[in-house]
């Protein structure tokens, strides 16, 4: 998948300015966010590759070498720590010298409960936990939100407790352990040896081995006896051998469209201005641009959603777009009413929902994600009731589709698609 950008937040779209004025308003500064796996960008600790070793004597820990295998600059061997926490969940608070000191391993883990690429790691880093959690391995999580419904404390918890997250978790919620790294992608582990220090580093998903083996090795290195645990090869996901491309992320809210690496929504009215509610018309099969998304009826625009702005009866209103992937998922955080939300809950009273078509078609069991169930009428839905990633598509071949989403409620609203080319899985 192409890698997820982290867009640093900028300050609120408030007034109704033409384009030209909102495009100078916005700062635009973009940092990477993860999709593939071993990306290469500018860290602390370049990645390392290296042989399993099965003897403490052997296994010492090695300072962190460049790609190439030379020794990294000595100002890369940087003492990282966790700071700015707002939340600790699964366990009490530490930092990297405190474990060190235990004689512990740490595997800091970056991730937000949106992204797929994190969703995807999860089983892996669920496998070490269970193999080496008691054997001197101590995962960390670091939550860094790119939404602000992830900030919120019971929606993380929920989305842990749904996902099988055991770990401890940090929230940082205002990024700050995220900048102390100088992270620029999700997922990324930082695996630190019981110098305190960093000796492997991975960005994005896969070589899923090789993290395994840096683990196990900083585990004999620590004198931890992991003998009686054997090395099984993780399997890697694979990716449709005829995708040659795959539909980018496409965000809905206008704090990623009003600028020059966004412009996602298709109509031009959009660009008008932001919070406006507006009667939109879909141009049509042969008019639409691939890579953006296209409405059907009222809609309001906000800086991280779009938002259907009327309870409706037969589903006339719809959002609509065309992609080239395998699989499909999108990101929903529902409008609550003012009137009706739980200042303590993101979670809504009632489950409303959400119609999904393919080429103007209901899917089939085969072309459905793991979200989609079909109700009493032959449709294909989801059934919405909390923020978070919804898995829409997994279609049995590599193609390019149109996708229809129909609500009646008016708490439909749409933060984000994501495409994906695996022959497996979302």
């Amino acid at each position: 998948m192409p890698l997820r950008r982290r867009f640093t937040p900028r300050m609120p779209l408030t007034s109704r300015k033409p384009l030209i004025t909102l495009l100078a308003a916005i700062a635009v500064i973009v940092v990477a966010c993860g999709g593939g796996s071993g990306v290469a960008l500018p860290s602390p600790t370049p990645e390392v590759i290296a042989p399993e070793t099965s003897s403490a004597a052997s296994a010492g820990e090695s300072p962190i070498q460049s790609q190439s295998g030379a020794d990294a600059p000595a100002r890369l061997q940087l003492r990282l720590e966790i700071t700015g926490i707002d939340n600790w969940l699964n366990g009490e608070p530490t930092t990297i010298a405190e474990e060190a000191s235990l004689n512990n391993v740490v595997l800091i883990d970056f991730w937000t409960y949106t992204c797929i690429n994190c969703l995807r790691t999860i089983p892996r880093l669920r496998v070490w936990q269970e193999k080496y959690g008691d054997r001197g391995l101590k995962i960390i999580g670091i939550h860094s939100p790119e939404f602000e419904f992830e900030k919120r404390t019971e929606n993380v918890r929920a989305e842990m407790e749904r996902l099988g997250v055991t770990w401890l978790v940090a929230q940082d919620n205002e990024m700050e352990t995220w900048r102390a790294f100088d992270n620029h992608v999700w997922p990324a582990k930082y695996l630190f040896g019981v110098s305190g220090l960093p000796i492997y580093q991975h960005f994005g998903e896969g070589d899923y081995a090789v993290t395994e083996t840096r683990i196990r090795q900083a585990l004999i290195s620590a004198g931890h006896d992991i003998s009686d645990i054997p090395f099984e090869k993780l399997p890697e996901d694979i990716r449709d051998p005829f995708a040659i491309t795959e539909t980018p992320e496409i965000y809905a809210g206008y704090g990623r469209s009003y600028d020059q690496f966004g412009q996602f929504n298709g109509h031009p009215d959009y660009y008008t201005g932001p919070d406006q509610v507006l009667e939109y018309g879909d141009p049509g099969d042969g008019f639409r641009l691939d890579g953006r998304y296209y409405l059907q009826g009222l809609w309001e625009n906000r800086i991280e959603s779009i938002v259907h702005a009327r309870e409706t009866e037969n589903l006339e209103d719809y959002i609509t777009l065309t992609f080239i992937a395998r699989s499909v998922n999108v990101v929903i955080k529902p409008a609550f009413p003012e009137a009706s939300q739980n200042p303590l809950s993101d979670v809504l009273p009632e489950t409303f929902e959400v119609v999904i078509e393919l080429n103007d078609q209901p899917l089939t069991p085969e072309q459905a994600g793991t979200d989609i169930v079909f109700n009493d009428r032959g449709q294909s839905v989801i059934l919405v009731q909390e923020p978070r990633l919804y898995a829409l598509l997994e279609l049995p071949v590599y193609s390019r589709a149109n996708l229809k989403m129909r609500s009646n409620s008016k708490n439909f609203a749409v933060t984000a698609w994501t495409f994906g080319t695996y022959i497996e899985g979302a």
